[in-house]
């Protein structure tokens, strides 16, 4: 259970760290969100395949769950709809699902 609040907190910086690398290109899109969505479905998907249940919880639960983000992609995406960005709003929702789904299966396939 502390291993899975550890990776959790490690995964938070590591979103963190790379939001904070986002906001230097000072694209006015929510693409850090985006890519790390992406890149925890894909992982996710990954070890699913390779970690045995239990043990695997602090790189599953612990890091990836911390490390992804679902709160902050449905605020961003009513940001996008709340400053009549519809075309970017739907970029955004059908690029993090399908995407994510597409990744996720992806990392199972390895």
């Amino acid at each position: 259970m502390i291993m899975i609040g550890v990776g959790a907190g490690l995964g938070a910086w590591l979103r963190w760290q790379l939001t904070q690398l986002w906001k230097k290109t000072r694209i006015d899109w929510p693409l850090a969100t985006l890519v790390i969505n992406l890149l925890g479905s894909f992982a996710l998907g990954l070890l699913s395949q390779y970690l045995p249940a239990e043990s695997g919880k602090f790189w599953t639960t612990g890091l990836l769950g911390g490390f992804t983000t679902f709160s902050t992609f449905n605020v961003e995406l009513i940001s996008l709809f709340d400053e009549g960005r519809k075309g970017a709003a739907l970029l955004y929702i059908t690029s993090s699902y399908l995407g994510g789904l597409l990744l996720a299966w992806l990392g199972m396939q390895l």
